[in-house]
């Protein structure tokens, strides 16, 4: 199938209406009218390919649509609305499948935006946790689906866990299950234990919720050596398991908490302006 860049195609026809009508609207209102008219463009019958865009796009095959995509992608051509939508309808997750397979960014961040929490696409993504193929942005993103399903990837999680591969994403899947298992728990706590990363282990625990770990988030939280973003998520994981912390702490010497401080003071100066 040949690529069409339906996308500057309508820019074309946006230029010359929005030239025909250039007083008649604010640009707040273009702001709300130009989405409408990329959603009637969809339907609007084009001379080049002798049909609408969405029914140039309904006429691949899934094979066909992923194909595009990926000739868009390769030649920086900008991708349409109307094609994602056709493959999302379609929910065709095989056909997507060997946009994860590469090493092409770009190509394996519309496949995990179209694909989803799809479970068929749940291999490649473990796969793309455990190399080191793409960034922390890819990683992350797929760590965000996992985190929501995180009792149907448990056992791989903490296999890989117990090899030391992609730890820091591995806990954080692991602190997500509903199912409660005192292996994970206990792997949660040693590395809140064993790490300096006070504020991220201790969001973990919060995240698990089991009160067991009430007493270890308590003598931590003592420390008077913490910082405060430390002494801050402490006290938030102490509070999601049910318990109280209210002593005073001084933190006027903390970097962290003068720049807290002084952020607030430019937004409530900028509040008062507004206001006056």
């Amino acid at each position: 199938m040949k690529l069409i860049d339906f996308d500057g195609l309508f820019d074309e026809k946006l230029t010359q209406y929005m030239e025909e009508n250039k007083n008649k609207y604010t640009e707040k209102q273009w702001e709300d009218i130009i989405p409408k008219l990329y959603k009637k463009f969809g339907d609007t019958y084009v001379s080049k390919v002798k049909c609408t865009p969405k029914e140039y796009y309904a006429r691949m095959s899934g094979e066909e649509l992923t194909s595009v995509l990926a000739e868009h992608l390769k030649e920086d051509v900008p991708v349409p609305e109307f094609l994602c939508a056709e493959i999302e309808n379609r929910g065709e997750a095989k056909t997507l499948l060997p946009l994860l397979q590469g090493e092409d960014t770009q190509s394996a961040i519309y496949a995990i935006n179209l694909l989803g929490d799809d479970p068929l696409a749940f291999e490649e993504y473990f796969s793309i946790l455990t190399d080191n193929r793409f960034d922390e942005d890819v990683r992350s993103d797929i760590t965000d689906i996992f985190k929501f399903h995180a009792d149907a990837v448990k056992e791989k999680a903490f296999a890989a866990l117990q090899k030391g591969v992609a730890t820091e994403y591995m806990l954080e899947i692991l602190s997500r299950i509903k199912q409660k298992d005192d292996a994970v728990f206990d792997v949660l706590l040693q590395a809140f234990l064993t790490s300096d990363d006070v504020s991220m282990k201790s969001s973990y625990l919060a995240a698990y919720g089991d009160e067991r770990a009430l007493p270890h988030l308590y003598k931590r939280i003592e420390d008077r050596s913490i910082g405060f973003v430390e002494f801050q998520e402490l006290k938030y994981a102490i509070e999601a398991l049910g318990g109280e912390y209210d002593e005073a702490r001084d933190f006027s010497e903390d970097k962290d908490y003068i720049a807290v401080e002084e952020a607030s003071a430019k937004a409530a100066s900028a509040a008062n302006k507004t206001r006056s």
